[in-house]
């Protein structure tokens, strides 16, 4: 054995020691409530098809009407042939709804971090950024060759003793809106506030907000009541609460034209095909017309969260008015047996572990759809309740306990 195959060899052991191995599961059906996984029906409460957009009659008919105007594939980057009329509208269309003078689409939401990152930041810089970032804000980071420093999660004070030792010229504060794991919001009023004080930029990947959150849907900004001059650059992604796939960065005129002159992620791959920007613009226009969508994903948070509590395990709850709700298991074994006893009973969740959450908070990550009905909700908890019951000896224990 050579030893580049020693170390693969070495490493997956290491996973598997770990209770860390991930399995993927296929699904033969769209991405809906109900699904079918290796032919057995379940219904899933692990998608971040929050507004039960992905598998909407609008939004497919968008996409196979417009697949046999434009074709399939784009061809090439925006800057060679690859931009389209469909591109452009999407753009002015988000650009819109975001209140911001231009909007630029990202093949993904990973590329358009990199992108804003490596863009704004360079060495001898400072990016701040939440302990709790997605991975992609923190690698974003680490490739721009700026300095970075991580807060505590939410820790606003923190933030300030750190800008205030810092002698960078240009410092970058960077935050999720809506935290992928936890579910909880970032105190984006106080880090606008800090930020404008302190002169640094912010920039907020609204990823899980936008689409589900604020009177409109146009996400955390909006739900915290912040407007666009207080942050300069929003990301937002169009594979979640819209359904489709890809990302965007909007923001000022002059931001998005040096994006799109420097960002090697923008600059350098394929861009999305057209008939994906035509099929999200169905649904972004389903997100402007049916409030009621998320009305209806808010009972079924509320119903879920006031269940867990008459079951006794509201202690093992995140606070979280988000679709996501995570309940802390802790241990990774754990947290795989209860979500296999939640799959047996028809219920499909998250089963998240380390790298992706801290250490000793493995989770079942809970996600609802506009579209889960009272009567799904109230089986999952009933499942819910029996799986974690049966393991109630190794759970942590109420701090009353």
């Amino acid at each position: 054995m050579t030893p580049w195959q020693q170390r693969i060899s070495e490493r997956l052991a290491a996973v598997e020691d770990q209770g860390l191995r991930r399995v993927r599961k296929t699904l033969s059906s769209p991405q809906q409530v109900a699904v079918t996984v290796n032919g057995k029906r379940l219904v899933s409460f692990c998608s971040n098809d929050y507004l039960g957009l992905a598998s909407h009659p609008l939004v497919v008919e968008a996409l196979q009407e417009a697949s046999g105007r434009y074709g399939v594939g784009s061809g090439a980057a925006h800057l060679v042939s690859g931009h389209s009329e469909a591109h452009a509208a999407l753009e002015q269309a988000l650009a819109d709804f975001t209140g911001r003078e231009r909007a630029l689409l990202f093949s993904t939401g990973y590329m358009a971090n990199l992108g804003i990152l490596s863009t704004l930041a360079r060495r001898g810089d400072a990016i701040f950024e939440d302990r709790l970032n997605h991975a992609s804000l923190l690698d974003a980071a680490l490739l721009s060759g700026a300095r970075l420093q991580r807060y505590p999660h939410a820790d606003v004070e923190a933030l300030e003793r750190r800008l205030l030792a810092c002698r960078a010229e240009h410092r970058l504060i960077v935050t999720d809106g809506v935290f992928s794991m936890d579910g909880d919001l970032a105190p984006l009023a106080d880090l606008a506030d800090l930020a404008s004080r302190q002169g640094a930029c912010l920039v907020v990947d609204d990823a899980h907000g936008f689409g589900v959150l604020g009177v409109s849907g146009r996400g955390s900004l909006e739900q915290q009541g912040l407007s666009p001059d207080q942050v300069p650059v929003l990301m937002g992604t169009l594979g979640k609460a819209l359904g489709t796939f890809g990302a965007f960065v909007a923001g000022s005129a002059e931001l998005m034209e040096c994006l799109m002159q420097t960002a090697r992620t923008y600059i350098y791959t394929t861009a999305l095909p057209p008939a994906l920007a035509e099929a999200t613009r169905a649904s972004l226009r389903l997100v402007q017309a049916e409030p009621e969508r998320r009305a209806r994903l808010a009972e079924r948070i509320e119903q879920f969260r006031a269940g867990v509590a008459a079951l006794g395990w509201h202690h093992l709850l995140l606070p979280s008015s988000t679709p996501i709700q995570a309940l802390i298991l802790g241990d990774n074994t754990l947290t795989l047996t209860v979500g296999q006893r939640l799959l047996e009973a028809g219920f499909w969740v998250g089963t998240i572990r380390p790298p992706t959450v801290p250490l000793g908070t493995a989770r079942l990550r809970i996600t609802f759809s506009a579209l889960h009905t009272p009567a799904q909700v109230d089986g999952l908890l009933t499942a819910l309740s029996r799986a974690l019951a049966s393991s109630a000896s190794c759970l942590p224990p109420s701090p009353g306990d």
